[in-house]
C-alpha cells in the first residue's frame, strides 16, 4: 500500500516544519496547506497549534478550519489535533481572565495549570488507557510538552449520539493533573509535541498513520 496523505492545516501558526519531517520519517506524504479541497482529500489531517488560545482560534476560523474540521468528522475522517490544536477542541479556553470559544468537540475548558513552575516544559510521562491504540507500544515512553493551559477535568461525552466512547489520557504535573492526549472515533489530540518527542513521538504518529491506511 502507498503512503498515506497528510494535510497539515496552515493557518500560520505552530511548528510545522517538524511536523511535516517527523511526518515524513514515519511514511507520510504531507502537505501544508489551507484548501479545503486538499484538506477533504487527504487521507489524515493534522491541526497544529502554539501560543494563545485565542490567537490560535482566530487564525483558524480566518482559513475556515474549523468547518474543514466538522466536515471531516462528519464524515468519520481522521483528524490529529496537538498542543493548542488539541486545546481548540474543547469548549472554550480561558487565558488571562478572557475566555474564547472552542470548536466544541468535547466539552470543557482549557485553563492555567495550578503548578509551583509554570509554563510546563519538557519530558514527561502520561497514564494511557490499557485499550489504547495510540500508545500501543510507547505507553511507558516520555514526551515533550511545553504549555501553560490544559484541560485539567473531562466530563462526560455531551454529543448525540457521540462519535465513540472517548479514551483519556492524563498527565500529572507537580500537584496538578491534566488530559494529555484523546482518542474519539476519528479525532486524535495530544497535549504535548510528538514531532519532538523523538522516537517514541515518532512511533505515535506511526500509529495514527496506520489508522489512514
Amino acid at each position: 500500500m502507498g503512503r498515506p496523505s497528510v494535510a497539515v492545516l496552515d493557518s500560520g501558526s505552530g511548528n510545522i516544519s517538524s511536523v511535516l519531517r517527523t511526518l515524513g520519517r514515519v511514511g507520510a506524504d504531507a502537505t501544508v496547506t489551507a484548501d479545503d479541497a486538499r484538506v477533504q482529500g487527504a487521507d489524515g489531517l493534522v491541526v497544529p497549534g502554539v501560543g494563545a488560545y485565542a490567537t490560535c482560534m482566530r487564525d483558524l476560523q480566518a482559513v475556515n478550519g474549523d468547518r474543514m474540521v466538522d466536515a471531516r468528522l462528519s464524515g468519520g475522517r481522521p483528524v490529529l489535533g496537538i498542543c493548542v490544536g488539541m486545546q481548540v477542541m474543547f469548549e472554550a479556553g480561558e487565558e488571562r481572565g478572557v475566555r474564547t470559544r472552542g470548536f466544541g468537540r468535547w466539552p470543557g475548558t482549557v485553563e492555567r495549570l495550578q503548578a509551583t513552575v509554570v509554563p510546563h516544559t519538557g519530558w514527561n510521562t502520561v497514564s494511557a488507557p490499557a485499550e489504547s491504540a495510540m500508545f500501543a507500544g510507547v505507553d511507558t515512553e516520555w514526551f515533550y510538552f511545553v504549555h501553560s493551559y490544559a484541560a485539567r477535568a473531562w466530563r462526560p461525552h455531551f454529543q448525540s449520539p457521540p462519535l465513540s466512547k472517548p479514551s483519556v489520557t492524563w498527565t500529572d504535573y507537580d500537584e496538578d493533573r491534566f488530559v494529555s492526549a484523546v482518542e474519539d472515533g476519528p479525532l486524535w489530540a495530544t497535549q504535548f509535541h510528538p514531532e519532538k518527542s523523538g522516537d517514541a513521538g515518532a512511533a505515535l504518529l506511526g500509529n495514527w498513520l496506520d489508522r489512514l491506511r
